[in-house]
Parts: C-alpha cells; structure tokens; sequence
C-alpha cells in the first residue's frame, strides 16, 4: 500500500489521474455552450430523486433515478454521450451510474459540481410540474 508521500510522488500515476478526470467530466460552462450549440450529440441524466427533479433541473435532462438507472437504461441512445450528474461532487451516484452505463457500452461523463455547481453559475434552470412530469411518464 502506497503512503501519501509516495502516491504524491509518482508523477506518472498523478498524470494518469488527472488525465482520466478530464476525460470522463465536464464543467458546467462546456456542457451550457454544448446545450446552446450541439445538444443533439449528448443525453443529460438527472439522477437525483423525484422531488428534486421537478424543482428544477437541466434543461433537456431526463430524469432517470439512481436505483433505477439499471431498467431505464435503454431509454438513453448509445451512439451519443451522457452527461450524468447529481447533487454535488460529494454524492456518488453519478460515478456509479456512469459506471453502469460505461459497462453496458454507454459513452459517459460526470457533470463537475453537479447541479449545485450548475446553480452557482446561474445558468438556466428547468422546472416540471408534477403532473406534467406524470402525465409524459404515463406516455
């Protein structure tokens, strides 16, 4: 088992590292411009809870529950990257959705921040009614 003074040392893992946390994320500035310019290339997966969802959200995000993302999956197209996110970086199931997806061959990435980085920023913020949120489900 490394120390930390060791792990901090060996560039080469740290690199890696840091390489992989570039290229499995996106900052809530790159993924605005990617909804603004090119939203048909990406889905966008809430996985908060219910209440939440429907408070407000990103626009264009489906909203796909953490304990249920194993029998939503197919609702998602596979050619195109999903953007999964949560609460804040602090809450794990992004990463474990993601990791999910990753398995069944579903490109994905992590929202950095998550929706709380998204508020921060104030970009804009969609709001569903609970019974139009129902009515779509039933559809």
């Amino acid at each position: 088992m490394f120390s930390h003074g060791e792990i901090t040392k060996d560039l080469s893992r740290g690199k890696k590292f840091f390489e992989d946390i570039l290229s499995f994320t996106v900052g809530p500035f790159t993924l605005d411009e990617i909804i603004e310019n090119r939203i048909n290339t990406i889905n966008i997966v809430d996985v908060r809870e219910y209440n939440d969802y429907i408070e407000g959200h990103i626009p264009y995000a489906v909203h796909i529950p953490y304990k249920e993302a194993k029998e939503h999956i197919e609702m998602l197209d596979k050619s195109k990257v999903t953007v999964i996110y949560t609460y804040s970086d602090s809450c794990p199931r992004a990463y474990k959705t993601a990791l999910e997806l990753i398995e069944k061959h579903y490109p994905s990435v992590i929202l950095r921040g998550g929706f709380k980085e998204w508020k921060k920023f104030e970009f804009d913020i969609t709001k569903s009614d609970s019974e139009d949120y129902k009515e779509s489900d039933e559809n």
